[in-house]
C-alpha cells in the first residue's frame, strides 16, 4: 500500500526550508545593515583622520566652492568645509538618537514587563498615564520644552542642545516599549512553558527572569533599531527648524537648512547630509527587519 503524503505532512516538510530561508535572508539583511552603520560609526571615530581640520574652521575666500580635491563636497556660504562638518555631525546625531532610543527603550522595557505582570489597577493607570503622553503633538512639546530648558552649555559628555532632546526622547518614545513589552508578556505568560515552569515550583522570579522576559523582549529590541532612525530623521527636523541643537553646529539638519538658500547652485549642500540622513536609516532598519526575520524563524 503506498502512503500518500497529507496536507499537513507536506506542511511540516517545507516549513524547516522556509525557516532555514527566512534566517538566510535575515542574515543577509543584517550583515548589509551592520555594514553600512558600521561604516558610519567608524567614520565618526576618525573624524580628525579622514577630514581636513576642525569642522568650525573657516576660508572666507573660498566660500561656497565647487567640490574638489581640496574640498571633497566644497565649502559652505562661510568657508567651511562640508565633507568634515558631514563627517563630525554623524557623532552628534548618533549619539543623540541612540541615547534618545535607548533610555526610553530601558525605561519603557521596565513599565510594560510590570504592567503585563502587575494587577489590573496598575495596568490601567500606566495604560492610561501612555494615553496621555500618545496625545502629546511631538514637535510642539520638543519645542516647548527646548524654550523651557534652553540649549545649554552641555552635561557630561553631550554637547548643547543635546540633553533637552534626549529628554523629550524619553518622555515620548517609552510609551512604545511599555505597550509593546506589555502584550508579549501577557501573550508569553499564558504559555504552555510558563506553566509548566511555575507547576515545577521554580520561584516567580526565576519564571520572569528565565523564561517570560527573554522570550518577550525580542520585538522590543528590533523596534529599538528602527527608533534610532527614526529618531536621527526626528533630530535633524528640529535642526531644520531651529530647534535643539544650537545652530553653527555641525549636524545634517542644519546643514540642510543652511543650504536651502543655495540649492540651485550648490545643490550637493544639501543631497549629502540628505543621503547621510537615508543611509543612516536605511541600515538601522535593515537591521531590525534581519533581526525580526532571526526571531520568526
Amino acid at each position: 500500500m503506498i502512503d500518500i503524503p497529507t496536507i499537513e505532512d507536506t506542511a511540516q516538510a517545507v516549513a524547516p526550508t522556509r525557516r532555514r530561508r527566512r534566517r538566510r535572508r535575515g542574515d543577509g539583511k543584517m550583515a548589509v545593515g551592520a555594514a553600512i552603520v558600521g561604516l558610519f560609526v567608524l567614520a565618526a571615530v576618525l573624524a580628525p583622520l579622514i577630514t581636513g581640520g576642525h569642522p568650525g574652521d573657516q576660508d572666507l575666500l573660498n566660500r561656497l566652492a565647487h567640490p574638489s580635491h581640496a574640498h571633497l563636497l566644497g565649502t559652505d556660504q562661510l568657508g567651511r568645509d562640508e565633507w568634515t562638518r558631514l563627517v563630525y555631525a554623524i557623532r552628534i546625531d548618533l549619539r543623540v538618537a541612540v541615547l534618545g532610543s535607548l533610555i526610553p527603550a530601558v525605561l519603557g522595557s521596565l513599565i510594560g514587563i510590570v504592567a503585563g505582570l502587575g494587577g489590573n489597577w496598575l495596568d490601567t493607570a500606566i495604560m492610561r498615564t501612555s494615553d496621555v503622553v500618545v496625545s502629546l503633538p511631538l514637535f510642539i512639546f520638543f519645542i516647548a520644552l527646548v524654550g523651557l530648558l534652553g540649549p545649554g552649555t552641555g552635561f557630561l559628555f553631550l554637547g548643547p542642545g543635546e540633553l533637552p532632546l534626549i529628554i523629550g526622547f524619553t518622555v515620548i518614545s517609552w510609551v512604545v516599549y511599555a505597550r509593546l513589552l506589555r502584550s508579549e508578556v501577557r501573550r508569553v505568560r499564558s504559555m504552555d512553558f510558563v506553566r509548566a515552569a511555575r507547576l515545577g515550583g521554580l520561584p516567580r522570579w526565576r519564571v520572569i527572569a528565565g523564561h517570560i522576559v527573554p522570550n518577550a523582549i525580542g520585538q522590543s529590541i528590533v523596534y529599538f533599531f528602527v527608533d534610532v532612525g527614526l529618531a536621527v530623521v526626528a533630530i535633524s527636523t528640529l535642526s531644520f527648524l531651529g530647534v535643539g541643537i544650537p545652530i553653527g553646529t555641525p549636524e545634517w539638519g542644519s546643514m540642510i537648512q543652511s543650504g536651502r538658500s543655495v540649492i540651485q547652485t550648490n545643490w550637493w549642500l544639501i543631497a549629502a547630509p540628505g543621503v547621510a540622513i537615508a543611509l543612516i536609516g536605511m541600515g538601522l532598519a535593515l537591521i531590525g527587519d534581519g533581526l525580526d526575520d532571526r526571531i520568526k524563524s
